[in-house]
């Protein structure tokens, strides 16, 4: 149960979280979010994708588990467990697994558009 401690702070524990989003190869559990940023806990099961996104702000992701490329504009990124990657939320931008296992990362975008951006 996410618990809003006060107007400050809030607590996840492991297993909660606000919304999940399942589509097929893909989760999206979305964490905490404000009126300035959301955090959300993402998994693409192994060689899926997600679809492409653009929208206002900036964006960090930090994968914990598994290896992924991240496109943002024209070119691609490979990541690994502890690699960290920001961009600028206007250009567009897709996660791709690119292993034969579940890819974990965790995305934190400001301001919290990313669950209604679209191209």
């Amino acid at each position: 149960m996410v618990t809003k401690m006060d107007d400050k702070v809030v607590l996840v524990k492991k297993g909660d979280e606000l919304t999940k989003t399942k589509k097929q190869g893909k989760l999206y559990r979305l964490m905490v979010k404000s009126d300035k940023m959301e955090a959300i806990f993402a998994e693409l099961e192994p060689h899926a994708e997600s679809r492409w996104f653009k929208h206002t702000g900036e964006e960090m992701h930090l994968v914990l588990h598994g290896k992924m490329e991240y496109t943002v504009g024209e070119k691609s990124y490979k990541l690994t467990e502890g690699d960290i990657l920001w961009h600028d939320s206007s250009q567009k931008h897709k996660a791709k697994n690119i292993g034969d296992k579940t890819v974990s990362y965790i995305t934190i975008s400001t301001p919290p558009t990313f669950m209604w951006a679209d191209l």
